[in-house]
């Protein structure tokens, strides 16, 4: 391809609203286009490279025995509806009502409508297993779309869903996907990290996700050098590093002014972080969540959203406060509590029901600390069973570095991620709200379970982008790059075009994949736009290949240059 057939739209200084290498550099190289927030148009080598990541994905799919389909982004708001998952997700969901009033999502993800085509065909045990996927956009109303790709409000997925007689069946299709996303991504030239992972909306028996180590990472990631554990840190289980000593202390309010925090409570009474009950109390529009933990720990929202169905979590206000506990913020715990689990209590004209939970590291927990829900008091010497039931219990609690890990008791490792992929075991909830039956060997009907497995590609260009670049750009690799060869040609005269002319045609005629800057530039501006778009090979044609038939030949990755003939160029390329 000439320049001056596709050109170059390359700037000199990085957007604004740019945090990440790979959204300064895909805009400042012309691969990208805000048109708004977290939407973002691919310009034609940005698209280049999108298709090239498609063709590795499809082309791997297939060999692994899935099968493309495509289905509309809009989906009806009764599938959703079906699944319970219209009100679940909240406001990340796109919706749209047609002229005649009915509802539709912008598709976050297919579950429902993927389900919903395997019930128009699947009938017997002879079509299972069966993998479908497709390749198309995404939508989601993120609530900080950032980091250019790596967060937007639409993107492309690879999203593709497995249907089986059995769980066995199922974990067969999940280990072959493993396997299968490791090989794609390698040959993306990423390094990808399997962890642990919470299933979040999309629910299911257990996850895994595909992280790339990033500083710029979203997640973060918690490793055990001794044993290899790797996890989500909203997934690790925690290891209770306390214990508590027999106490027959009688228990005592005490008279705390002003004091609305764990910090100044440990200060005026001379007690450890360790000694007090923390209460956290959350909300949403039909629930109230009060969760007590362990006072120098924090909540983990993922697990107590688990746990609690929580919609979207939110810290409750203080009308919520004083309704549950009688007091103030800051004065909560759990001895003397005026409300109950499963309790109703009427909030700003709405009726909410009242969950409790507590951490598990409580149920033993001894002369301890809280509040007395009662303003300026809190109370010590607080025994589990003796002054408060512990119900609910559950992990609640937030595993950061150093915590033992949950398989060999080691110290823990954090470090950040960015996920690419993630795999999930989705059981049998979308195909039992589907009323999707197939009949076994012996002609009973069962529901199959379902299996499911996304990447995201927008955010793997990026993330190939922030593991491959330099202070002077992008640093593609052979398989992803727009271009193999970025031909760049110094020619004054007519006798010199043409014959640099005659050198892109015998590139081209030999099947190498070459961009050819023909522009009318000075060497600098071709020269620094070559090494900010990163094609993985670079020729020169200058005076050496005017005079002597020699071309400069440079690696983009290393930067060497070297002046050779152009039939060593072409050998090199060709390895």
């Amino acid at each position: 391809m000439r320049a001056s057939h596709l050109p170059l739209f390359t700037l000199k200084e990085d957007p604004k609203d740019s945090q990440v290498a790979s959204h300064r550099l895909l805009a400042r190289a012309g691969f990208i286009k805000k048109q708004a927030s977290g939407l973002y148009a691919y310009m034609p080598f940005g698209y280049m490279v999108h298709r090239n990541i498609e063709e590795i994905i499809r082309q791997t799919m297939n060999r692994y025995k899935g099968i493309e389909v495509h289905l509309p982004l809009l989906t009806q708001a009764e599938l959703w509806q079906g699944s319970g998952r219209w009100n679940k997700m909240g406001k990340e969901l796109m919706r749209a009502k047609d002229r005649h009033g009915h509802e539709f999502a912008l598709a976050p993800t297919h579950e429902e409508a993927i389900t919903w085509l395997a019930s128009t065909f699947i009938s017997s045990y002879k079509q299972l297993p069966i993998n479908l996927y497709q390749i198309g956009n995404k939508y989601r109303d993120e609530i900080r779309p950032r980091y250019g790709l790596i967060r937007g409000r639409e993107f492309v997925m690879k999203d593709a869903y497995s249907f089986h007689a059995n769980e066995e069946s199922l974990d067969d299709t999940y280990q072959l996907m493993r396997k299968c996303y490791r090989e794609i991504f390698n040959k993306c030239s990423l390094d990808t990290i399997p962890v642990q992972a919470d299933s979040g909306n999309m629910g299911g028996a257990g996850s895994e996700e595909f992280m790339v180590a990033s500083d710029i990472g979203e997640e973060t990631l918690l490793l055990c050098d001794s044993c290899n554990y790797s996890s989500n840190q909203e997934k690790t289980p925690y290891v209770a590093d306390v214990t508590y000593k027999n106490s027959d202390e009688p228990i005592e309010k005490i008279s705390t002014p002003n004091v609305y925090t764990i910090s100044d409570a440990k200060k005026l009474l001379n007690a450890d972080e360790q000694k007090f009950i923390k209460t956290v109390i959350l909300e949403d529009a039909k629930n109230i969540v009060i969760a007590f933990i362990p006072g120098h720990r924090d909540l983990n929202e993922v697990k107590i959203k688990n746990v609690s169905n929580l919609g979207e979590i939110k810290m409750a206000s203080e009308e919520t406060i004083l309704k549950v506990t009688g007091a103030k913020p800051g004065f909560a715990g759990p001895a003397n509590l005026p409300v109950k689990d499963q309790d109703t209590v009427e909030v700003s004209g709405s009726n909410k029901l009242v969950k409790i939970f507590f951490d598990t590291t409580l149920e033993n927990a001894e002369n301890m600390i809280s509040g007395a829900n009662e303003d300026h008091h809190h109370i010590k010497g607080l025994n589990a069973g003796r002054d408060f039931a512990v119900i609910n219990a559950e992990d609640l609690t937030l595993v950061v570095e150093e915590d033992p890990c949950p398989n060999c008791g080691n110290p823990l490792k954090v470090t950040r991620g960015i996920e690419v992929g993630h795999i999930f075991k989705l059981g049998n909830q979308y195909t039992k709200a589907a009323n999707l039956n197939f009949l076994d060997e012996q002609g009973r009907a069962k529901i199959p379970v379902m299996g499911c497995y996304g990447i995201g590609i927008g955010r793997t260009l990026a993330t190939i982008v922030e593991q491959n670049h330099d202070d002077k750009g992008i640093i593609w690799p052979e398989e992803i790059a727009p271009y193999k060869v970025h031909l760049i040609a110094i020619a004054k005269s007519e006798e010199e075009i043409a014959k640099a002319d005659s050198f892109y045609e015998d590139l081209r005629s030999k099947g190498i994949s070459v961009y050819y800057d023909d522009r009318k530039e000075r060497p600098g501006v071709k020269f620094n736009d070559a090494e900010l778009i990163g094609h993985p090979y670079q020729i020169v044609l200058g005076k050496p290949f005017f005079k002597e038939n020699q071309v400069e030949f440079k690696l983009r990755k290393t930067l060497k240059k070297e002046v050779i003939s152009p039939e060593e160029a072409l050998r090199r390329i060709a390895l």
